[in-house]
């Protein structure tokens, strides 16, 4: 999770970095948990046992990033959906690894008025070594770090995002690495090898780039040189997976769905959904008024 965006132009007091809920009246919850049952509808189609699930968690449309936090979605033996995700427990002071059901995951939302969730449905035979990898424990923590960044480096070991983890526990999966003390280093040079590419994101502002100074859980000791001083951060990001998972698997199926204040729009394919929630031509909408 790229945190960078959450510091506001008056200081650090509010940004926000850790996993408490925010505060939603009722109108609110009950709007978001609408929106759940519409990403669990898709969810339940026909088809693999496992999929990317993300969210528009940070606000990044500064970096014109809409995407802030991916989760690996699995479907029980039920027929219900569990996300397993990395996040930082404040309380503990801690990287870990947390199951949330569909329903929490959306409701993770900054911002209730408008929200955005994608789901990349996998193939059967890569949705189930995934499903496999994501549910033993030993391999979902051995990957786990001990120390959390909010916008570590792509392919640094010192520190490890939301994104990385799911990153790295994708390679795992599907390039058959056994579990040891080095497997965060051999799931990176998978990543590289089998061209995963983070592109730079551009910070364009050196009082962010400073924010590592005097902002909790945002570093910059982990990034190349080079990319600090370009101000060109490569972090893992939901897109950056996306366009993976579609690069290994084209067979890959997207769907976005989103709400604002006056309707859910569900959106089918790998072109992003229109700003603000508008529905397009082909787009399932349902109202919310």
């Amino acid at each position: 999770m790229l945190s960078l965006a959450a510091l506001p132009l008056g200081g650090a007091q509010a940004a926000t970095f850790c996993d408490r809920s925010n505060s939603l009246t009722a109108g609110e919850q009950d709007r978001l948990l609408r929106f759940a049952a519409v990403v669990r509808e898709e969810l339940g189609q026909p088809g693999g046992s496992a999929a990317l699930v993300s969210r528009s968690g940070l606000d990044l449309s500064r970096f014109n990033i809409r995407y802030s936090h991916a989760a690996l979605g699995w479907r029980g033996d039920a027929g219900g959906w569990t996300t397993r995700q990395l996040y930082y427990s404040c309380d503990e002071d801690r990287p870990r690894i947390f199951d949330q059901g569909v329903a929490g995951f959306v409701m993770g939302t900054d911002d209730p008025k408008l929200g955005y969730i994608s789901v990349v449905r996998l193939p059967a035979e890569a949705a189930n070594t995934v499903r496999l990898a994501s549910l033993d424990g030993q391999i979902a923590l051995g990957l786990l770090a001990g120390t959390y960044s909010a916008n570590a480096y792509a392919f640094g070991l010192q520190y490890q995002n939301c994104n990385q983890w799911v990153a790295e526990l994708l390679a795992a999966a599907w390039g058959n690495l056994a579990n040891g003390g080095d497997v965060r280093e051999r799931a990176q040079a998978w990543l590289r090898e089998t061209g995963y590419a983070p592109e730079g994101v551009a910070v364009n502002s050196s009082f962010l780039m400073l924010a590592s100074y005097f902002v909790p859980h945002v570093h910059l000791d982990d990034h190349p040189a080079q990319d600090r001083y370009e101000m060109k951060l490569k972090v893992s990001l939901p897109s950056t997976l996306e366009a993976f998972v579609q690069q290994r698997y084209p067979a890959s199926e997207r769907t976005e769905i989103c709400h604002n204040a006056r309707q859910i729009v569900v959106h089918k394919g790998w072109t992003p959904a229109a700003a603000g929630c508008q529905a397009g031509p082909g787009d399932r909408v349902i109202a919310l008024d």
